[in-house]
C-alpha cells in the first residue's frame, strides 16, 4: 500500500469531516445517533439470543434471520462509532484504517445483499412448496447457503479494496463523508483510478441487482400463491408482511444502487450523506422489527426467556 503524499509531505491519515453541520447542533446528533445505535444493536442481539434459546426457533427461516442480525451488527458498529466521535471531535483515521474500514463495511453489506435474497428464496420455497420444503431447504443446504453469502462478501470487496491500494491519493486528505466510502477516496487519488471505478461498477450490478432481481421473483410469486387463498385475515396478514418486507428492502438496495450503480445523480454530497444514512442506519434500525420482533414466535421466545431469568432471580 502506498502512503497518502500532499504535496511534498507524507501524512499517515486521513480526517473524517462528516455531517458540516452547526457546532451547537453536534451534541443533539451525537445523543441521537447513539441512541438509535443502541436501539440497532439492542434489536439484533434481543433476536440472536431468541434464536439461539429457543428450540422452536431452529428452523431455516430463523437461521437466516439470526445470521442477518449478526451481519448488521457488525457492520453497523463498523460506521457508526466512528461518525459518534466526528459530532465529538476531529475523526482522524489512518490510511490502512480507512482502506480496513471500507472492506469490512463493504464486504458485509455484500453479503448483505446476498442474504437477502437467501432470504426470500426461503420464504418462496415455504409458501410455493409447503411439502417439499424441509426436503429443499435442510440445514446443510442453510448453512452452504449462508456461508456462500458470508464469503460472497469478503472475497468482492476484498478485490476491489486490493485495487484500492494500489493507488497514490496526494490530498487534500479531508474525506467529505462520516466514513472511508470508495467514490469520496476516488476523489482524493491522484493516479487514475479508473480501473478501480470500472471494477467496482461492474460488481456492483452484478450483486446488487441479481440478488434484488430475485427478491422481486421470489415476492412475485409469492404473491401469485397468496391470491389463490381465499380473502379473510390471512392473506390481509400475507400481503402486510410481504409489502413491509420489500419496502425495507427496496431501501437497502435502492440507496446502494444510486450511490455505487449511477452516483452521478446525486449532485449533492449532504444527499449523499443522507443515502448513505438510509442503509448504514435506518434499514438496521427497522430490520429487527419488520422481520421478527413483531413475530408472535418470537415474542414468546423472549417472553419465556426473561420468566426462566426473573424465576431463576426469585429462587
Amino acid at each position: 500500500m502506498e502512503i497518502v503524499f500532499v504535496g511534498n509531505q507524507t501524512i499517515t491519515e486521513f480526517v473524517l469531516l462528516g455531517f458540516c453541520v452547526r457546532a451547537e447542533l453536534h451534541l443533539l446528533l451525537f445523543i441521537v445517533f447513539t441512541v438509535i445505535y443502541a436501539s440497532i444493536i439492542l434489536g439484533n442481539m434481543l433476536i440472536i439470543v431468541a434464536v439461539v434459546s429457543s428450540q422452536r426457533l431452529h428452523t431455516p427461516m430463523y437461521f437466516f434471520l439470526a445470521n442477518l442480525s449478526f451481519l448488521e451488527i457488525l457492520y453497523t458498529s463498523s460506521v457508526v462509532p466512528k461518525m459518534l466521535e466526528g459530532f465529538l471531535q476531529e475523526a482522524a483515521i489512518s490510511v490502512a484504517g480507512c482502506l480496513l474500514q471500507f472492506f469490512i463495511f463493504g464486504s458485509l453489506a455484500t453479503a448483505e445483499c446476498f442474504l437477502l435474497a437467501v432470504m426470500a428464496y426461503d420464504r418462496y420455497l415455504a409458501i410455493c412448496y409447503p411439502l417439499r420444503y424441509p426436503l429443499l431447504m435442510g440445514s446443510r443446504r442453510c448453512l452452504g447457503l449462508v456461508v456462500i453469502a458470508w464469503l460472497s462478501g469478503f472475497i468482492v470487496d476484498g478485490l476491489v479494496v486490493a485495487l484500492m491500494a494500489q493507488l497514490r491519493f496526494c490530498g487534500p486528505n479531508h474525506i467529505d463523508h462520516f466514513y472511508c466510502d470508495f467514490m469520496p477516496l476516488m476523489n482524493l487519488a491522484c493516479s487514475d483510478p479508473s480501473v478501480a471505478q470500472v471494477t467496482t461498477f461492474i460488481l456492483s450490478v452484478v450483486c446488487l441487482t441479481v440478488p434484488f432481481g430475485l427478491i422481486l421473483t421470489s415476492y412475485g410469486r409469492i404473491v401469485v400463491a397468496v391470491l389463490r387463498v381465499p380473502a379473510g385475515a390471512s392473506r390481509r396478514k400475507a400481503f402486510s408482511t410481504c409489502s413491509s418486507h420489500l419496502a425495507v428492502v427496496s431501501t437497502f438496495y435502492g440507496s446502494l444502487m444510486v450511490l455505487y450503480i449511477a452516483p452521478s445523480a446525486v449532485h449533492s454530497q449532504l444527499l449523499t450523506k443522507v443515502f448513505a444514512l438510509l442503509y448504514t442506519v435506518v434499514t438496521p434500525l427497522f430490520n429487527p422489527v419488520i422481520y421478527t420482533l413483531r413475530n408472535k414466535e418470537v415474542q414468546q421466545a423472549l417472553w419465556r426467556l426473561l420468566y426462566v431469568k426473573q424465576t431463576e432471580t426469585n429462587d
